[in-house]
C-alpha cells in the first residue's frame, strides 16, 4: 500500500441515488445497501471524475494509504460486469433530460436524439447544424460503456482539431461518438488506455478513427490508441488522421 489520493464517500450525506454510479467509468462505486460505496480501492484512480455528478457533496478526494491503482484489475472487473448483465445493450442511444435527476451537467452522460444528432446536410450555404451525439465528450469524463459507444463509430480526436478544420462536424463527426483529449497536457493517459481498451471489449465498437494534429506532441494519442488496441481482446478497423496546422487533411492511414 502507498499514500496516494482516492475517493472518500460521506454515508451520512449520500442519499444513494445512483449519480456517481455511471460517472466512474472503472466501475469503482456501486449502491450497497442503500448507499453508495467504493468497492476496491486499487479500482479508483484518484481523478475525482464522479465529484461533479454527487447532488449531496457526499464524495470527496482524500490522501490515504490504499492499494494502487491496477488498470488490469479495471478491466478484469468491468468484464466481469458485461458479463452479468442480463441482456445485451441497446445499439441505439437512450435521451436522458439534462435538467433532471440531479448532479453536474458538465460530467452527466447524455445522448441527443437522433432528430439533433442526424441532420440534413445538403445546403452548403445554410448554417450547419452541430453533428454531435452525446456529452460528454473528454476523455477523463467519458464513460466507456455508456449506451452512445455501443456498437459506435468512435472518433478519437485531438483538442485543436475540431477548431482547425472548417467541415469538422459534416466531414468526420458526423455519425460517429467523440472523445477528445490532448496528449500533452492531458494528465493520468493510462487511464485512457484503459478506457480505450474498454470500448472495444465492453462497449463492442465497430471502428475508431484517430484524428490527430501534425505537431509531435499529438503522436501520443496514436500511441494510446495503438496500447488500447493491444490490450484489447478484440480487433477493429483503426484509421488515423494527420491535419496540418491550416486545417487542410495530410494523410489519411489504416493502423
Amino acid at each position: 500500500m502507498a499514500l496516494r489520493k482516492i475517493i472518500r464517500i460521506d454515508e451520512e450525506l449520500c442519499n444513494g441515488c445512483g449519480e456517481c454510479v455511471p460517472a466512474c467509468a472503472e466501475g469503482a462505486i456501486q449502491i450497497i445497501d442503500g448507499k453508495a460505496r467504493l468497492v476496491a480501492d486499487n479500482l479508483c484512480d484518484g481523478l475525482g471524475a464522479c465529484l461533479g455528478d454527487c447532488p449531496m457533496d457526499a464524495i470527496i478526494i482524500e490522501e490515504r494509504e490504499a492499494d494502487a491503482f491496477d488498470e488490469e484489475a479495471v478491466k478484469l472487473h468491468l468484464h466481469q460486469q458485461s458479463t452479468a448483465a442480463s441482456a445485451a445493450p441497446s445499439p441505439l442511444p437512450i435521451h436522458i433530460s439534462p435538467g433532471g435527476g440531479g448532479g453536474c451537467p458538465g460530467s452527466r452522460a447524455i445522448a441527443f436524439s437522433r432528430d439533433v444528432a442526424s441532420p440534413q446536410l445538403t445546403d452548403d450555404n445554410a448554417p450547419q447544424p452541430s453533428t454531435l451525439q452525446q456529452w460528454p465528450i473528454q476523455m477523463h469524463l467519458v464513460s466507456p460503456t455508456a449506451p452512445y459507444y455501443h456498437n459506435a463509430d468512435v472518433l478519437l480526436a485531438a483538442d485543436c482539431v475540431a477548431f482547425s478544420v472548417g467541415d469538422f462536424h459534416r466531414t468526420w463527426l458526423h455519425g460517429k461518438a467523440l472523445a477528445i483529449a490532448c496528449p500533452k497536457l492531458d494528465e493520468g493517459l493510462d487511464i485512457y488506455v484503459t478506457k480505450l481498451a474498454a470500448m472495444i471489449d465492453q462497449a463492442q465498437i465497430r471502428s475508431l478513427t484517430v484524428m490527430m494534429m501534425e505537431v509531435p506532441c499529438c503522436g501520443g494519442l496514436l500511441q494510446i490508441a495503438r496500447r488500447a488496441a493491444e490490450r484489447a481482446t478484440r480487433s477493429i478497423p483503426m484509421k488515423r488522421i494527420v491535419v496540418g496546422l491550416r486545417g487542410d487533411i495530410l494523410s489519411e492511414a489504416p493502423l
